[in-house]
C-alpha cells in the first residue's frame, strides 16, 4: 500500500479543517491544538483512541495557509514537517492535494495549477457555486483529471441505514433538515445528507428567504418534497424523513467519524482510481446550490434545474 504524501492547502475564516483533517492523518500535539482557535476541534479529537488516527498510511507532509502564521500553527498542531511559501511549491513533492477552503467561488483559481499538473485534488464543499466554474470542473473531469469534492455529512454513520433502505417508511413524501450559516457554504451539508436517500432526480429549487435566512424548497421526480433552512445563527437539527407508512428522525452525533470517513474515501480513490460515487451526483448537487442562490437573488423565483443544465451544456 502506497504511503501517499498530501499537501493541505488554504484556510478561510471560520473553517478549521486544516487543523482537524491534518490531525486525522498525522495525529496531533495536544498542547498546540488547544491554540487552534476552534475549541470544538480539540474536544472531539481528545475523545478518539490513538488507533483511530491515520488514513490508510497517507500523511499530510506539506501545508500552506492564506495567512503564513496560520500555517505555522497548523504545522505545529498536526505534526506537518513542511511549510510552503506558495501553494504551488508542493508540485513534484506530493501525490495529492486537499483544498481545505469552503468558498465555491474561488476553487477553480485555487486548484487550477494542480489539476493541470495532473495531481489528484480533493476540494472541500461546495465544489463551485456558479455555472462558469462548474463548467470548468466538468471539463477537467471529462479530460480524466482526478477531482473529488463532498460534504462530510454524506458519511454520517447514523444516516447510513436510510441510504440503504427506507422501505419501512413507505413511499417517501417529505424530508427536512436545518443548518446554520449560509446556503452558499452549508446548504451542501444538508443536501449531501439528503441526496443518498432520494437519489438523483431533482426538478426545481425555490429559495424564499434572504441572505441570512435561506428557506429552500426542492422538488424531486419521485414525488418527494425537501425543505432546507439555512439560518446564519441557528443550531442544526435532526434529519426528518417522512413516508406514506412512517417517519424517522435521525441525529448526527459523531463529527470525527464522518470527517475521517470522508478522507478515507478520498485516499481509497487515490489507491484505486475508482470514484466512490459518480461525478454526476456532484454536478447535480452543485446545480442545486447554484439554483438556490439564483432563486433568492431573483425574489424567490422557482428555478428549474433544467435551466442550469442547459447553461452547463449537459
Amino acid at each position: 500500500m502506497k504511503e501517499f504524501k498530501i499537501a493541505m492547502l488554504g484556510m478561510t475564516e471560520g473553517n478549521g479543517h486544516p487543523y482537524s483533517w491534518s490531525a486525522m492523518f498525522n495525529g496531533y500535539n495536544k498542547e498546540a491544538m488547544e491554540d487552534c482557535g476552534f475549541p470544538v476541534i480539540p474536544r472531539y479529537l481528545e475523545k478518539q483512541p490513538p488507533e483511530t488516527f491515520g488514513v490508510r498510511g497517507a500523511k499530510v507532509t506539506h501545508v500552506w495557509c492564506d495567512d503564513p502564521e496560520n500555517a505555522k500553527k497548523v504545522a505545529a498542531a498536526a505534526l506537518i514537517p513542511n511549510i510552503l511559501d506558495k501553494p504551488e511549491d508542493c508540485i513534484g513533492q506530493v501525490d495529492a492535494v486537499i483544498i481545505a477552503t469552503d468558498q465555491g467561488w474561488d476553487h477553480v483559481e485555487r486548484t487550477e495549477k494542480f489539476i493541470e499538473a495532473g495531481i489528484p485534488v480533493f476540494i472541500d464543499k461546495p465544489l463551485a457555486d456558479n455555472v462558469k466554474d462548474l463548467k470548468k470542473f466538468i471539463s477537467w473531469v471529462n479530460d480524466g483529471k482526478m477531482i473529488m469534492s463532498s460534504s462530510s455529512l454524506r458519511y454520517t454513520k447514523e444516516f447510513m441505514p436510510y441510504y440503504t433502505s427506507t422501505y419501512e417508511l413507505g413511499d417517501l413524501r417529505y424530508i427536512n433538515m436545518t443548518m446554520p450559516k449560509s446556503w452558499e457554504k452549508y446548504g451542501i451539508h444538508a443536501m449531501e445528507a439528503v441526496y443518498p436517500i432520494t437519489g438523483p432526480g431533482y426538478i426545481s429549487v425555490q429559495n424564499t428567504g434572504g441572505v441570512k435566512n435561506n428557506i429552500v424548497h426542492l422538488t424531486h421526480e419521485r414525488g418527494i418534497d425537501v425543505t432546507i433552512a439555512n439560518i446564519y445563527d441557528m443550531a442544526g437539527s435532526p434529519l426528518k424523513i417522512v413516508g406514506t407508512a412512517g417517519s424517522a428522525t435521525v441525529s448526527s452525533q459523531d463529527s470525527y467519524y464522518s470527517f475521517h470517513k470522508q478522507l478515507d474515501v478520498f485516499v481509497e480513490y487515490l489507491e484505486t482510481g475508482v470514484r466512490p460515487y459518480p461525478f454526476d451526483e456532484t454536478i447535480e448537487l452543485m446545480t442545486i446550490i447554484i439554483a438556490g442562490i439564483r432563486s433568492r437573488e431573483e425574489g424567490g423565483r422557482k428555478v428549474m434545474l433544467s435551466e442550469i443544465r442547459r447553461e452547463l451544456g449537459i
